[in-house]
């Protein structure tokens, strides 16, 4: 994997739910300095702008909200993350969270391609374990998870020829599951870190131990990063806050540690709002966020100002 060279990918989805905002996502981390943020470590950037979905011939769904667009940015993301993988490593700039059923897609295409397994670090309040059928809601930003590890109940969507099995996702940060989701994960083996083990045992020790699971494998790790992963009171720019989330210091030491491990061959950015943002704090952290994952230094933190 060739980390030096990185791929900003825009991502301006903003169908997965009904909320509406992150598709201003894209332009906030570019205002917000990951460009120059990524440069400063000597990493080599190139950004692609903004992608747009396909254009599926098919029609609404009285239950799901806008199928049609998640499916077309489901088929448009999985292209252009099987063709940038093989160049260096993608950052996905959301755009909610049912850009990762693109993205993962096209990550373990191109997973298969080289020869080694993915591995998926989800870093979110919630699993999106949900399938077409069990949401309540609708929106399929709740159901990428179920997605790309094979779910039934997608026959809308494209073919899931690599599916990620279920005991190579490894979730950290929960705290809004429901039971019947949690009960599935548990019984597929995926690696469940929910915030009360995490005040109780620390944030390292359940990455560290998924971590060596890749490595054992000879694996490569997608990590999808939601805005909600982190306490509210910290970024407060989504539409689904949960309170307790990971502090500040948790959050990069996650980052720090993904660096170290050399394990990480691409990464989304999911769920920023800035319409509910203030003054851009939030954009500002997830960038401060990736610049750690590609090798900032505790030492380099830039000092803020609000």
């Amino acid at each position: 994997m060739d980390t030096n060279n990185v791929i900003l990918v825009g991502a301006p989805m903003d169908s997965g739910k009904r909320r509406q905002g992150c598709r201003m996502g894209p332009d906030a981390y570019r205002v917000a300095g990951l460009q120059s943020a990524l440069s400063d470590l000597g990493l080599h950037l190139r950004d692609l702008g903004d992608i747009t979905p396909d254009i599926p011939d098919m029609s609404e769904h009285s239950h799901l909200f806008a199928l049609p667009e998640c499916v077309g940015w489901t088929k448009a993301l999985s292209r252009v993350a099987q063709d940038v993988a093989p160049q260096g490593l993608p950052i996905f700039m959301g755009g909610d969270h049912a850009l990762s059923m693109g993205t993962v897609l096209g990550m373990a295409q191109h997973a298969e391609r080289i020869e080694r397994p993915l591995f998926v670090l989800w870093l979110d309040a919630h699993s999106d374990f949900h399938t077409p059928e069990s949401t309540d809601s609708g929106n399929l930003h709740g159901t990428p998870v179920a997605y790309f590890t094979g779910q039934p109940g997608f026959d809308d969507f494209p073919p899931v020829s690599s599916p990620v099995p279920t005991d190579r996702v490894g979730m950290i940060g929960l705290r809004s599951v429901d039971p019947a989701e949690r009960a599935r994960l548990e019984q597929d083996r995926a690696m469940l870190a929910d915030m009360r083990s995490i005040d109780e045992n620390g944030i390292k020790a359940p990455l560290m131990a998924f971590l060596e699971r890749v490595r054992a494998a000879d694996g490569i790790l997608h990590v999808s990063l939601d805005v909600d992963f982190l306490d509210p009171s910290i970024a407060p720019a989504v539409g689904t806050t949960v309170p307790g989330g990971a502090t500040e210091r948790e959050a990069h030491l996650v980052m720090e540690l993904l660096h170290e491990s050399g394990l990480v061959c691409s990464l989304d950015l999911v769920e920023l709002n800035p319409f509910l943002d203030e003054r851009g704090r939030t954009a500002k952290l997830m960038v401060d966020l990736a610049a750690s994952l590609l090798g900032r230094r505790i030492f380099d933190r830039p000092t803020r100002s609000f």
